[in-house]
């Protein structure tokens, strides 16, 4: 059975291009996890290839939505700048998420 839910660390990084997007890559094996389980419940997946999530890092909990990534073959997940200022995260930083799948 697939657990919807897990925590992993990753490095924070700075989006390469227009804006100041920053976000977490998740790991690889839990990334083809998400992608079989969004490519055989129909209605869970969105544009991009988007699936909703529960995120809690620290003290912060919020929905958003993770995205596949070619570059990384992995799924990243975006950090907002209002999550950031209160866990006090910057680029490269090394961050402890929990994540969930939203159902």
């Amino acid at each position: 059975m697939l657990d919807l839910s897990f925590t992993f660390t990753g490095k924070c990084w700075l989006w390469q291009g227009k804006g100041a997007w920053h976000f977490i890559t998740l790991p690889k094996d839990k990334s083809e996890e998400i992608k079989f389980f969004s490519e055989n419940l129909q209605g869970k997946r969105r544009g991009w290839g988007a699936v909703r999530v529960l995120v809690t890092i620290g003290n912060t909990t919020w929905q958003t939505s993770i995205f596949p990534h070619s570059k990384a073959d992995a799924y990243i997940l975006p950090i907002k700048a209002e999550v950031r200022k209160k866990e006090k995260i910057a680029a490269s930083d090394s961050v402890k998420v929990t994540l969930e799948i939203s159902m």
